[in-house]
């Protein structure tokens, strides 16, 4: 909540300030309001003066108007300030969700942080507004209130003030207990939201298994999870607004008691029993007002620290010095060379280098275990492996979206941690496994917001195999795919991902199992496009099939994280009896 308060309703102070003063003038209109009605009761009506009568019934009309259109004025400037500070917060947050590493993005969770840009800023959106409508007024009012009984009548106020102390403690302890609730209520929605996200996600694989009814039994568990949070904070709160109104009410009849003996006894006046029971009204009212907020309040300070998580979070992927990224500065002095490194053209400038690189997500078990290897510019590196192997992770730490426990990976002599991020990975063209299709054309699915022209568009389609479905599309139907390329084929999804990742003229190319979907004939027109137009490109190839990768200049075998086999095809062949079994299984060659 602090980061809210300081940084981000900083610039607004000023704004915030004057619809405070506005407010707080609306607010004594108000209390003004009664307290006329008490002395025209007492004074002026005994008089019989028609042009007094006039004249303070003209005062409270006034009285009237400038309240509703200092209190309308003050809304709109709190409800501008808070839609503009929350589009702020919101923009951050997104910002700061986007350059999360791949490890925080895990840890945090995806349902958590779409959580967090939703849920977590509406509550903080409702927090500030109210703040502002009510934060001034109720309190005002309230003291106000208070203040003027006095003025009124010392002996009425003091049953007043015998109630205030324990709505006080009312107040105070019921909050207390809400916070939590409402903490505990946010993480479950996480977890519902996840849920939920899985299964619109999954929703065809769970008809194909007519598993509707089970998924639908996890829904239930989990929504009666949310619901009995929910149930549990909102009846926690839900304490305040009874307990304040009989507090209250029984403080009103405390006044009417008390008032009826002075009115008999001649030491107070009919008018000011009437004033005491509208000043009784507006207390009550203030404080219904400042119990809503303390239940908004008690939701956004939950909310603003979730959001304060993610954007208090430190980049943990950190920019290495530049002595630090030239490869072995040291040992090639000791080794006679003249030059210095990085001042001199080096011949292996442009090589990927792999030195020993151990990684692991849960830093328990490693996924990756001392993996070396060179892929010189221009060469085609195959990975191959079964499933959980660690190939993808390998394609990870070469683009940095994760930094390697020990070892290091380099590119053209320097440390990859030595690179600013977005230089890079301006260098890659990558196709994920199960990477995304944007609802869009299928020209900006390629583009991405990036400088390239329609003849780059076009050529990129061509390379990728998916120019004559492309064309096919917009004759028909026009271009438009839907959200995730749902009207599109896995072979066709996998061309237009391909194109994107063609279109910009990577330096470096990685396809993660790009070609799964796609037909032999469709793979290897796609290699010799790649070998033609791209023999300056140097293409990282993850893939399961051996076909894929056989051409391959290098074929790294991955298993459980360790390196098996790294060679040529043929070398393999001799060398490695997993690469061995992969080929037997997927060719049938028995004599291999």
């Amino acid at each position: 909540m602090k980061r809210i308060i300081t940084i981000y309703l900083r610039p607004y102070y000023g704004r915030m300030a004057v619809g405070f003063l506005i407010k707080f003038l609306g607010a004594i209109m108000d209390l003004f309001i009664p307290w006329i009605l008490a002395y025209v009761i007492d004074n002026v009506i005994p008089v019989r003066s028609m042009r007094l009568i006039f004249l303070w019934g003209g005062i409270m009309l006034l009285c009237s108007v400038l309240a509703v259109s200092f209190n309308i004025i003050a809304n709109r400037m709190a409800s501008r300030v808070a839609s503009d500070a929350t589009q702020i917060i919101r923009h951050d947050l997104f910002a700061k969700t986007m350059y999360l590493s791949a490890r925080q993005t895990d840890a945090f969770t995806k349902p958590s942080l779409i959580s967090r840009l939703t849920t977590d800023t509406y509550n903080v959106n409702q927090m500030i507004g109210r703040i502002q409508r009510l934060g001034v007024r109720a309190p005002i009012l309230l003291v106000g209130g208070v203040l003027f009984t006095l003025s009124l009548d010392p002996v009425l106020s003091g049953v007043l003030l015998l109630v205030m102390p324990v709505l006080a403690a009312v107040m105070v302890t019921v909050s207390r207990k809400g916070m939590p609730m409402y903490q505990r209520l946010q993480s479950c929605v996480d977890g519902f939201v996840c849920l939920v996200r899985e299964d619109i996600a999954g929703i065809r694989v769970i008809k194909a298994l007519s598993k509707m009814d089970y998924e639908k039994e996890k829904f239930d568990r989990i929504n009666r999870m949310v619901v009995a949070c929910e149930r549990n904070a909102e009846r926690t709160m839900a304490v305040l607004n009874p307990s304040m109104n009989m507090l209250l009410n029984l403080g009103l009849v405390g006044v009417i008691l008390v008032g009826a003996f002075r009115v008999n006894a001649g030491t107070s006046e009919v008018g000011k029993i009437l004033a005491f029971m509208t000043y009784f009204t507006i207390i009550l009212n203030a404080m219904m007002s400042i119990s809503r907020m303390f239940v908004i309040i008690s939701k956004a300070v939950a909310s603003a620290a979730r959001i304060d998580q993610v954007l208090a979070c430190r980049d943990d992927l950190v920019l290495l010095e530049e002595d630090e990224a030239l490869t072995g500065k040291k040992e090639e002095k000791g080794a006679g060379q003249e030059k210095k490194a990085g001042t001199e053209k080096n011949p292996d400038a442009d090589e990927i280098v792999f030195e020993h690189v151990s990684f692991s997500y849960n830093k328990n078990e490693p996924n990756l275990k001392d993996i070396s290897f060179t892929v010189k510019k221009g060469e085609m590196l195959g990975i191959i492996g079964s499933t959980g192997s660690g190939k993808t992770t390998l394609a990870s730490l070469l683009m940095r979206l994760m930094d390697v426990d020990e070892g290091r990976v380099m590119i053209g002599g320097r440390d990859v941690r030595s690179f600013d991020k977005e230089e890079l990975r301006s260098r890659f063209g990558v196709v994920f496994q199960n990477d995304t299709i944007f609802e869009d054309s299928i020209y900006e699915n390629v583009r991405m917001g990036r400088s390239l022209s329609h003849e780059a568009i076009e050529q990129a389609l061509r390379f990728a195999q998916a120019e004559e479905f492309t064309r096919e599309k917009e004759r028909n139907e026009g271009a438009m795919l839907d959200i995730r390329g749902a009207n599109l084929s896995g072979g066709q999804k996998q061309r237009v991902l391909i194109a994107r990742a063609l279109a910009a003229g990577p330096e470096i190319l990685i396809l993660d199992d790009s070609s799964s979907a796609l037909d032999y004939r469709t793979d290897a027109l796609l290699r010799r496009q790649l070998k033609e137009h791209f023999s300056g490109t140097t293409t990282i190839l993850i893939a399961q099939r051996i076909s894929s990768v056989m051409h391959a200049d290098h074929i790294l075998v991955l298993e459980d994280g360790e390196m098996l086999g790294y060679g040529t095809h043929e070398e393999l062949m001799e060398t490695c009896e997993v690469y061995r079994e992969i080929s037997r299984s997927q060719t049938g060659d028995m004599a291999c």
